[in-house]
């Protein structure tokens, strides 16, 4: 029962993953297909082990030794497989980040709010920097790119960076600049949180490193406390002695 509740878990985050369209996650798994399959991955080891976990259970009901090794080896792989992808995770993280900053810039410098097609993946943005209170990728300066602001002389600013509440009550889209001088402007002159948003990331996940570091290893431990069970239980079975049987 435990290793179904922790695949519905798994499960349920993959899911998550995929239909979550309001954080920064919907960012990534719009804009980057690694994380995509990511999830979609989840999702397959979320079910894998609520089926293990049920043959697991069978098996050490009825004492069926194959059913166990079956779910013995299952577990190994996905444990195996979990510490494999924390591995490449940390060795290829200096990567994902300028990944996940080209995606941002990119985002930034395309920013349409008339742009339905990427109607989704912009409101997410404007819902990060609101959230974080935070502007751009590494500062404000990145939004100075953006072909829309370029052509209005950047009298305009995007209003989820905005550290003015009357701003945020719309939270997406641009608001115009009060008095530019000469009728341009930088964004130095823009009414803006100063904070990049990855700052802001990366102290969240410092923040919440204890947590998440948490639950990997609570995962990990349930999975090798199954392990050990199923090995316990498959060798306390005894398989039949049929020299014992009277011969007919």
């Amino acid at each position: 029962l435990l290793f179904q509740i922790l695949g519905a878990v798994i499960l349920g985050f993959g899911i998550w993953i995929l239909a979550d369209k309001t954080s920064f996650i919907a960012v990534l798994q719009m804009s980057s297909p690694s994380l995509k399959t990511g999830a979609c991955i989840l999702i397959g080891v979320g079910a894998l082990t609520m089926l293990m976990g049920f043959l697991g259970c069978l098996g050490a009901v009825n004492e069926i030794r194959c059913l166990l090794g079956l779910y013995f080896t299952c577990l190994m792989l996905i444990l195996l497989t979990q510490i494999a992808a924390a591995l490449v995770i940390y060795f290829q993280k200096e990567t994902l980040k300028v990944e996940l900053s080209n995606i941002v810039v990119d985002l930034i410098e395309d920013y349409d709010p008339l742009n339905e097609d990427k109607r989704n993946l912009q409101d997410a943005w404007d819902y990060v920097q609101t959230q974080i209170a935070c502007c751009g990728w590494t500062g404000a300066k990145e939004w100075e790119n953006n072909e829309i602001l370029r052509n209005k002389s950047n009298t305009e600013y995007p209003c989820s960076c905005s550290n003015r509440s009357k701003d945020l009550v719309e939270g997406k889209g641009f608001c115009v600049l009060d008095d530019p001088v000469n009728g341009t402007a930088t964004y130095a002159d823009w009414p803006v949180h100063e904070q990049g948003c990855m700052d802001g990331v990366e102290q969240w996940l410092k923040d919440n490193l204890g947590i998440i570091l948490g639950v990997c290893t609570g995962v990990a431990v349930i999975e090798l406390l199954g392990m050990i069970l199923s090995i316990s239980l498959c060798k306390n079975i005894h398989s039949e002695d049929y020299t014992k049987v009277p011969k007919s």
